[in-house]
């Protein structure tokens, strides 16, 4: 058996539990896939590389609203599809060859827990003093009869298809459905949607979450309450069945993407054996320094948090790499606010809480909306569907939570969200700060000002 020091179990954020060199430490790296998790191979860098793409064949179509006529010529989707993973797909090895040049020892097998703190790797006995658990998630492939007889996609492989299809059917209505539907209506294909509750994007505030829905059934196809019951293979593609409404309709196309959540791969550790608490949900039980039950453990990312965000990861890494070297002054994370964005068209970004989640807490609360049309750089870009939300506490009168869609959304949440981690308050915020004229900053500053 071999002993470490220090096993981390995944190299997505966990790569960078690890410094430039390890030190003293004798460590290992545990990943049966690539370098890189999810977020580099198959999730947020790739899709947005896409997106941006898909952007700008959007523009071109929609640039007739501001007088300029234009056509989109042709999507080369070989060239953007190479553009992606001509760049990312070499970072694997790199990173493999960097860290066993330092004195890492990788391991390109999957790992499961055979007693505390032991490890089965290919057949290989590990032993560490510490362990962390970063295995991250992957796609949730529900029941659904006959879904074993097609072949489907998730967001893992779509990515990757040969040729963009010429109609798409996405079973789902979150984040995944929402960008992955406008790169491949942008490219050319014909969407639908299916989606089993009321709107998409359903963990959006409901405001946003209404005038997205409002805004993609002007795109897509959108099938809303709606179940699928069966998946079956046709010539040229599938065909899904469902049912709303208490009717039954067929739906037919090329491709099928199932984009229905996504689970931790902690079920696959045996965490049980390693004496590990697990979850209704399947993530690793830690306290706020992110040590399991069993001392000695950690874990952090997808494998213990509902987040399932890079930027959320990147900042647990930090903290579990101060603790490992630092058991007498552990760290927490200074803050509960969570952040984050979907990349579609429009774009929406938002943090803390929305105003239907202020109501049921029995939150006092204040709303204030602003149009980005109330706005002179709102003029310009001729849009009328856009909004800043923001919900703030009368008392304390700081923001509670701050909600976008449109242009920049990402980007313009930003100075909100430094303001509420830093405890800045709506009047500092509103009177105390410049903004740029004409700049679509201005919206912030407008909502901030009716509250």
């Amino acid at each position: 058996m071999k002993s470490y020091d220090l096993v981390v179990v995944g190299a997505g954020s966990g790569n960078m539990l690890l410094g430039p060199e390890p030190g003293p430490l004798r460590a290992a790296i545990i990943e049966p896939d690539r370098f890189g998790g999810t977020c580099l191979n198959r999730g947020c860098i790739p899709s947005k590389m896409l997106v941006v793409a898909a952007d700008a064949a959007r523009a071109v179509v929609e640039a007739r609203r501001l007088g300029v006529y234009a056509t989109l010529d042709r999507v080369d989707w070989p060239a953007i599809r190479a553009r992606v993973f001509g760049r990312l797909d070499p970072l694997h090895d790199g990173a493999v060859a960097y860290r066993r040049r330092n004195g890492v020892d990788v391991y390109p097998s999957a790992a499961r827990f055979t007693a505390p703190r032991m490890l089965d790797v290919g057949g290989e006995q590990l032993t560490a003093r510490q362990i962390v658990v970063a295995v991250g998630a992957r796609p949730v492939v529900p029941p659904i009869p006959g879904l074993d007889t097609v072949a489907f996609h998730t967001s893992d492989t779509i990515m990757r298809v040969d040729e963009v299809p010429a109609s798409l059917v996405v079973i789902g209505g979150g984040v995944i459905a929402a960008e992955l539907g406008h790169v491949f209506d942008a490219f050319g294909a014909t969407v639908s949607i299916v989606q089993r509750g009321p709107r998409l994007l359903m963990a959006e505030d409901e405001q946003v979450s209404a005038r997205f829905t409002e805004l993609a059934q002007r795109r897509f196809r959108v099938l809303l309450n709606t179940t699928v019951t069966a998946v079956a293979p046709r010539s040229g593609g599938v065909s899904v069945t469902v049912e709303r409404d208490g009717r039954t309709e067929v739906l037919t196309a090329a491709m099928l993407l199932v984009a229905t959540g996504r689970r931790p791969n902690t079920d696959l550790l045996d965490a049980a054996a390693g004496g590990l608490e697990v979850d209704g949900h399947g993530h690793l039980v830690t306290d706020d320094t992110y040590q399991t039950s069993v001392p000695g453990v950690w874990a952090f990312g997808d494998a213990t948090n509902h987040f399932q965000l890079k930027h959320m990861a990147n900042a647990e890494a930090r903290i579990v790499r101060h603790n490992l070297t630092h058991p007498d002054a552990p760290r927490r994370l200074p803050h509960t606010l969570v952040p984050h964005a979907v990349f579609s068209d429009p774009q929406i970004a938002g943090v803390g809480l929305t105003e239907a989640q202020a109501r049921r807490r029995g939150t006092d609360h204040v709303i204030a909306v602003r149009r980005y049309a109330d706005t002179a750089y709102g003029w310009a870009l001729e849009d009328t569907n856009s909004f800043v939300k923001l919900v703030a506490d009368p008392h304390t009168r700081t923001l509670l939570g701050a909600h976008i869609i449109g242009p920049q959304a990402a980007t313009l949440l930003q100075p909100l969200l430094q303001a509420m981690m830093l405890g800045q308050s709506v009047d500092q915020l509103a009177h105390d700060v410049l903004y740029i004229h004409p700049a679509l900053t201005e919206v912030l500053e407008q909502a901030l000002l009716e509250l």
